[in-house]
């Protein structure tokens, strides 16, 4: 018979078969499997497959059969091209599309390596990281830390960077943080799922989320520990604290000084509301402060977290700030959950790498954390200023949101313009752009456009609004 499967290697990991003898070509084969695995879930969400040459040479079959596979997955929204050339899983992978190529009626997105410009948000220019000053920090660390640093530890982390912490996050974030209440954890993602779990444990039912807000992380832990979502909405400034009373919840996860993905500041009054309805209900306010230390156009905007440290818990982390491969994040907890906080920590891991802690700890107090910052301001708000300039000129029946923070901008679209249209237009002229429509939880609201600049040059940028203004005038016309 003719038929073959994968050797060992990358090429294995993806389960395919061929059959030469079959009828059917190479690539349309390739392609089945690939989105049958996708579909099942054996390859989650941003996996990244091997390269064309490593999986052909695995198949024993010519680079441009596996080139053909891969451009129509990415057609169908299947897979994603990155820039460096390979292709990972696509963030929203088609949950429902056919077993076969996209629809006749529907236009083939370009075929080719990737997107020519790509306005994804969540990446960090890690390019610009201080590996100077981080090696010098690490350099110090492996010089002068005593030997028992080095042997299993309390799981909250290293007690130099609790201090080292409390010292920043009280100057700069106006937080009330005491070393002993300082968890350290492996992002925000794991410090969110400790909490999550900690909060199931003590009897929480209900968790309640801005609506829009992310669909990893909190939605998705929270349905997993059993836990009800409750939407509560988002307006100009933010969570409605008029509608908070409605929800009925144990815990409430907050971006309030720069709302994900809408880019609202809480006021201070609405920051006092909140509070006062988590101390009516002894709920639990998780403060995730993910990018609040670029601020642009206006004084930074403290932590609530200062507030009521009894009811809110600070989450912090790097990721954003310097580079998210460093999965450094923090967590100021009240008093009375450190215990189960940090019991949740040892299980999962027992405790975070110790000398990259110890590093950021050096990092942090020798002031280099400061002077990245500030470095980096200037070239995210040159980024986002040539945005902004870019869809005054193309687009300006846009209406941009959040621009004074961050690393992105949601722009609103105009009444009639279908959000979902402009998206797939949009990657049909080689641009990567998402709605805000996927980031919704309780359903429909105004369509809008989430720009991630802050890997993007100026040009790419100015590059990327023509193009999106291109797909709206098609959409226009259609």
């Amino acid at each position: 018979m003719g038929r073959s499967r994968t050797g060992s290697g990358p090429a294995e990991d993806l389960l395919i078969e061929l059959d030469r003898d079959a009828g059917v070509p190479l690539h349309r084969q390739i392609e089945a499997s690939i989105r049958a695995s996708i579909r099942a879930g054996r390859l989650r969400a941003g996996a990244s497959l091997p390269p064309t040459r490593t999986l052909a040479a695995g198949l024993g079959v010519s680079r441009g059969v596996i080139v053909e596979a891969y451009q129509q997955l990415v057609a169908e929204g299947y897979l994603a091209s990155r820039s460096g050339g390979y292709t990972q899983v696509a963030a929203s992978a088609p949950p429902s599309a056919g077993p076969g190529p996209a629809p006749a009626t529907a236009r083939p997105a370009p075929r080719g390596p990737g997107p020519k410009v790509d306005f994804g948000y969540g990446r960090t220019d890690v390019s610009q990281f201080p590996r100077a000053a981080w090696l010098r920090s690490v350099r110090a660390v492996l010089t002068t830390t005593p030997n028992d640093r080095f042997a299993y530890l309390d799981g909250r982390g290293v007690p130099e960077l609790h201090q080292a912490l409390c010292d920043y996050l009280n100057r700069v974030r106006g937080t009330l943080a005491v070393p002993g209440d300082v968890v350290v954890c492996n992002g925000y993602g794991q410090g969110i799922s400790l909490l999550i779990q900690v909060l199931a444990r003590r009897g929480a039912r209900r968790i309640a989320l801005e609506d829009p807000s992310s669909v990893d992380d909190a939605r998705v832990l929270a349905a997993a520990a059993g836990l009800d979502v409750v939407a509560v909405p988002v307006g100009p400034d933010g969570v409605r604290v008029d509608a908070l009373g409605l929800a009925d919840a144990d815990a409430l996860v907050l971006t309030p000084s720069h709302q994900w993905p809408t880019g609202g500041v809480l006021s201070a009054a609405a920051r006092a509301e909140v509070i006062r309805w988590a101390r009516r209900r002894g709920a639990i306010v998780i403060e995730d402060d993910y990018d609040a230390e670029y601020r642009y156009d206006r004084s930074p905007v403290g932590a609530m977290q200062g507030l009521a440290p009894d009811h809110v818990v600070y989450c912090g982390t790097a990721s954003k700030t310097l580079a998210p491969g460093l999965r450094l994040g923090w967590m100021v907890v009240p008093p009375h959950l450190v215990a189960d906080v940090t019991a949740a920590k040892l299980l999962a891991d027992r405790g975070s790498p110790v000398i990259d802690q110890l590093a950021f700890a050096d990092f942090l107090g020798r002031g280099e954390f400061d002077r990245h910052l500030r470095r980096m301001r200037p070239v995210y708000r040159r980024r986002r200023d040539a945005l902004l300039d870019a869809l005054r000129t193309h687009l300006p029946e846009l209406r941009p949101a959040g621009i004074a923070a961050g690393q992105h901008v949601v722009a609103w679209l105009p009444p009639g313009l279908d959000e979902a249209a402009v998206v797939a237009a949009a990657a049909r002229r080689g641009l990567a752009i998402q709605g805000v429509g996927p980031y919704r939880i309780a359903g429909a609201g105004p369509g809008g456009l989430i720009f991630g600049y802050a890997v993007l040059s100026e040009s790419a940028i100015a590059e990327g609004v023509a193009l999106l203004a291109a797909a709206v005038r098609e959409v226009r016309g259609s």
